[in-house]
Formats: structure tokens, sequence, C-alpha cells
């Protein structure tokens, strides 16, 4: 089998299996097997691929037809610039959280110490921390596997994060200069209507808002203050549809200045209060 034949009984595959995006799927498993860029491939489409690539790549989209999102297969994700692994124990880092570490960039100060609630992958505190090296990182999950994956994030991206276990604020003993978490948003109702991708793969302890999808921003908007100092913030990812709702949240529990900032499609995305 040639690059190209490999291309297309990747995309034809895809397709009859119902894969939206059938064609860059099957492009990103390829080169992923064959470790080359696109302009290698049009320079070598006649190249013959080995026998265990071919392997490889049947492989791979075979199981990507069975609706397995494509970044558990390649095992990485790319976000704010840095390679994050994932697997089926945490969230695929979205390119709308990058928002919410862009705004929280512009309020950190120098040594100042940041606390990620409900860290997953890890990707918001260390981007952070890779941005601004001079923070304090802190990160927090209730899930000891998505722990594990937050520290071989760290590592991989050599940044100096220390994770706890933790349901919220239980295992927390300091003080902070900001705390951030893209909590779980979204309403129980709501999942079973998700694509396949995300609601038979994804970890559902960080998917399950609750009932209404507020629980979280509830909770974390109740406890947050004790653990801020004077002058700090706290920033929310939200869902499009809950900025009044998290914004009457934050005001009832006296943060100020709540901000609302919109994501690049023009939807409410990021929530700040201050302390």
């Amino acid at each position: 089998m040639t690059l190209r034949e490999a291309l297309e009984f990747g995309r034809n595959y895809l397709e009859k299996h119902k894969i939206n995006d059938n064609q860059l799927d099957a492009w990103y498993l390829l080169e992923y097997v064959i470790k080359q860029n696109r302009s290698y491939f049009f320079l070598h489409e006649k190249e013959e691929l080995s026998d265990s690539q071919e392997k490889r790549y049947r492989d791979y989209i075979e199981t990507r037809g069975k609706h397995i999102p494509l970044q558990y297969i390649t095992k990485e994700q790319e976000f704010m610039g840095l390679t994050f692994m994932v697997n089926e124990d945490v969230l695929i880092p979205r390119q709308d959280t990058e928002i919410l570490v862009e705004e929280a960039q512009k309020r950190l100060k120098k040594d100042g110490a940041v606390l990620d609630l409900c860290t997953g992958s890890g990707c918001i505190i260390i981007s952070l921390k890779y941005g601004n090296n001079t923070i304090h990182a802190y990160a927090s999950d209730v899930s000891p596997k998505a722990i594990q994956v937050a520290q071989e994030n760290a590592k991989r991206n050599h940044a100096d994060v220390t994770l706890i276990e933790s349901n919220l604020f239980q295992g927390i003993n300091r003080k902070f200069d900001m705390i951030v978490s893209n909590p779980p948003y979204i309403p129980t109702k709501v999942i079973e209507g998700l694509m396949q991708e995300v609601q038979e793969h994804e970890p559902m302890l960080a998917l399950d808002g609750m009932d209404d999808g507020l629980y979280f921003y509830q909770r974390i908007s109740k406890e947050a203050m004790q653990y801020l100092n004077p002058g700090g913030f706290l920033c929310f990812e939200i869902g499009h549809d809950q900025a009044e709702a998290v914004t009457l949240l934050m005001k009832e529990n006296n943060f100020q200045n709540v901000t609302i900032i919109k994501d690049l499609a023009g939807l409410d995305r990021v929530i700040i209060g201050e302390t």
C-alpha cells in the first residue's frame, strides 16, 4: 500500500463509519504512523508503507471508526503551543480553553501563587507556568488517575507544579493570588445528546455538572474567597449559556468587577471576578 492508497483507504473507511472529519483524521493518523509532514507526503505519495506501518495504520483507522477520539489514539493533544499526553482518564484539551489561559496570564503577577481546580491533564496550570516561570503553581483533581496524567505532562513540559489529589478545596491549606478552573459544567440531561466520541469515551467525572450544570460553580464561588489573597482573581471557563447564572453566583459571594470574556466565535467563554 502506497502513502496515497493508505490515505484514500483511511478516508473512505472513516467516511463509511460516519466520522465527520474523515479526511483530516485519516491524514493525521497517517502522519502519526510515518512520522513525516504533509510536504513529505506530496513528494513521496507513491512510496510503499512497510508491513508494520500498514498494519498500524489500519488498526488506528479501525479504532477511529469506532468513534474513539483521535487524541486517545495518538495519546497527545496540542494546547497553547505545548504537547500534552491524554488518555481516557482526562478531558481532551480544547482550543476554547486557551481563552481562559490567555486572560489569566494578563492578570498574573510575578511570584504570584496560582491554583488550578479540576486540573485534568494539567494543560491550564502547566501553560500558565510555562508562560510565567516565576509563579508558584498548584493544581488539584479528585481523580488520582488524572493527577498521574498531569504529573507526566508537567514532567514533559518541564513545569514545576505541585499536584494535589483533592475534592476541590478539601486538601488545600494555603492562599493564592489566583484560582482558575474549567470545572464540569454540562447538565446531566444534556450529556446523552453529545457526540458519540464525547459521551462514550471522555471521562464523565470531567463532564457532568449535575442537574443544571452549575454545581461546581456554586461550590467554588462559595468557598474560593477564603483561599484568595486580597486583590486576587477567580477565573472560570463557562458554557456559552451560563454567563448570567455564574455572574450572579460570583456576585452573591462578594466577588467584584465580574467580567465576561467571549471566545473567537463570539460566545461567552470566561468569567473573572476579583476579591
